[in-house]
């Protein structure tokens, strides 16, 4: 198990340098923004605009700041606040988004299709509550408080 500190974040401009983001992990390391299997990021979108374009990837988008985006795929409108649930769409497709009041910040998760997969969602977890994960391995983003990660291994 392995603790990731925002202060260690590679940060770069997007793909299509409307903004910045923060590379939190991608396979294989080292990997650019064209050869990534998976990716994680965070990026700060402040102004309205389309999105990168990555042919043959999902991509799932979650806000984990500011009021929300209205993010338009492939014509069709989805609003995005921090209280929504993540939304997977494909990474290939047209996408452009409009702040709904002032920058947010979102947390990308990002799989090459065909190679690999994934799942985001949002948890909120009380005193005591438990939390368990069934897949090879799991990324976990504490955004308010503290928890206790406890990992076996085979």
């Amino acid at each position: 198990m392995r603790r990731l500190r925002r202060d260690a974040f590679k940060v770069m401009p997007w793909k299509n340098g409307g903004g910045e983001t923060a590379e939190i992990a991608v396979f294989p390391p080292q990997a650019g923004m064209d050869d990534f299997g998976w990716r994680l990021s965070m990026a700060r979108v402040a102004a309205d605009g389309p999105f990168s374009c990555f042919e043959g990837i999902d991509r799932t988008l979650t806000i984990l700041d500011g009021a929300g985006l209205d993010l338009t795929v492939e014509g069709v409108r989805h609003i995005l606040t921090p209280d929504s649930a993540p939304l997977r769409f494909p990474g290939d497709r047209p996408a452009s988004a409009d702040l709904l009041a002032g920058p947010v910040t979102d947390l990308n998760v990002m799989t090459r299709r065909g190679r690999y997969s994934h799942a985001v969602r949002r948890e909120r977890l009380e005193a005591g509550q438990c939390l368990s994960v069934s897949a090879g391995f799991g990324f976990f983003l504490c955004q308010a408080g503290s928890f206790e990660a406890v990992g076996a291994r085979p």
